[in-house]
């Protein structure tokens, strides 16, 4: 998979931007606050239709006018896909090709990226809602089925929640009507678990080889998913809805009491053991920053293991975050795999020695400028 083109036509600071890109490594350079950050946002926002960094897509509209456009040409597999979103004041609206999609879930999954900032450090530690929308995010990019599953949960636990409130506040007392949601819940919630299960199993696989690799053999990773569900109830997910119903008819009472939903899979989390231990507790930060760098470089190969191609890779100035082993084992696995978008202020030396033919561009206040000399690149930054 590869981003041919990007253009941005008033996209946070870019007013008019179109750029070609390089199947490998792509660097942008410059100082902070120039939009180096904007470019890689455009990229993530054109992939799953929302942005990374805020949760209101009007923050994208620039100021120069009331509608923001990203577009651009992914090559895959079997030929090109022109892609694009509209953003106004009313909603966005995307287009795969430039026929209009009437749902996001046809649309996401064209473009699949991994992405890895220094705010991902905060996957191992952070909390849980952090991992939770991790799971979702990666996993609906790799399964259309996935991504339906997820979102239909999501509804029926909005409709429930609504529905507990207004018992609650004795707006409403016909508990059938809960007993209908609560059924609706558990079918999607069963499905959405083994899903989970499944594709993190298949995660931790992945990522504990590297884990080694990374430690020299001196660690091992496990990936282990967190359910309020005991062990015996993690079955199929015939098992899994006959166990969260019979623990709904128990929490009822306290649901009602508390307005809200307490069990499901919006509550579950992950843990990372390293070496028998939580390295969310008891780890060192070193040991969590390659955790999550080891998941990272696991979410590429479990990508391509799900879809059939490599995702691409975006870097947001995660380098100056990691020390020269890390730098290097994560340079040395995108190689010839994926094309990958780095921003950063200046390479390191480890980067300039291991990032072969890239495509280097200066950032200046919403102006890209392609340069074919590296290191006068950095030096002027």
């Amino acid at each position: 998979m590869e981003l041919l083109e990007l253009k941005l036509n008033n996209f946070r600071n870019y007013q008019d931007l179109a750029v070609t890109f390089s199947p490998g490594v792509n660097v942008f350079l410059g100082p902070n606050a120039q939009g180096k950050t904007n470019l890689l946002e455009a990229i993530y926002v054109l992939a799953l239709a929302r942005s990374h960094r805020t949760t209101s897509d009007k923050e994208l509209i620039g100021w120069e006018g009331k509608e923001a456009m990203v577009s651009g040409v992914v090559r895959r597999q079997y030929g090109k896909v022109p892609l694009s979103l509209a953003f106004t004041s009313k909603g966005k609206k995307a287009r795969m090709n430039h026929l209009d999609q009437a749902k996001l879930g046809t649309y996401i999954g064209q473009l699949n990226v991994i992405l890895f900032a220094p705010e991902d450090l905060a996957l191992v530690k952070g909390a849980p809602t952090i991992r939770r929308n991790f799971i979702d995010r990666e996993f609906s990019q790799m399964s259309p089925k996935y991504l339906y599953i997820a979102n239909q949960y999501k509804g029926v636990l909005k409709q429930r929640n609504q529905y507990l409130k207004q018992l609650q506040s004795k707006q409403a007392k016909d508990m059938l009507y809960l007993e209908v949601l609560t059924d609706q819940l558990t079918s999607f919630a069963s499905e959405l678990i083994v899903r989970r299960i499944q594709l993190i199993k298949k995660l931790g696989e992945a990522a504990a080889p590297i884990h080694a690799d990374i430690t020299q053999g001196g660690e091992a990773l496990r990936i282990a998913y967190v359910s309020q569900l005991n062990e015996e109830e993690l079955g199929d997910e015939q098992v899994i809805k006959e166990a969260m119903t019979k623990r709904f008819e128990r929490l009822q009472s306290r649901e009602v009491m508390m307005g809200t939903t307490l069990l499901g899979p919006h509550r579950d989390d992950l843990r990372f053991d390293v070496n028998g231990h939580d390295v969310a507790t008891f780890g060192s930060q070193g040991q969590q920053r390659t955790t999550a760098l080891a998941v990272k470089l696991a979410e590429i190969d479990l990508m391509k293991q799900e879809t059939g191609e490599y995702p691409i890779l975006l870097l947001d100035d995660v380098l100056s975050e990691l020390d020269t082993n890390r730098q290097t084992h994560l340079l040395t696995a995108m190689q010839n795999k994926v094309q990958t978008f780095i921003t950063t202020p200046s390479l390191s030396d480890v980067a300039r020695q291991l990032i072969n033919e890239p495509k280097v561009f200066n950032v200046r206040a919403g102006q890209l400028v392609e340069t074919d000399d590296l290191d006068s690149a950095s030096e002027e930054n």
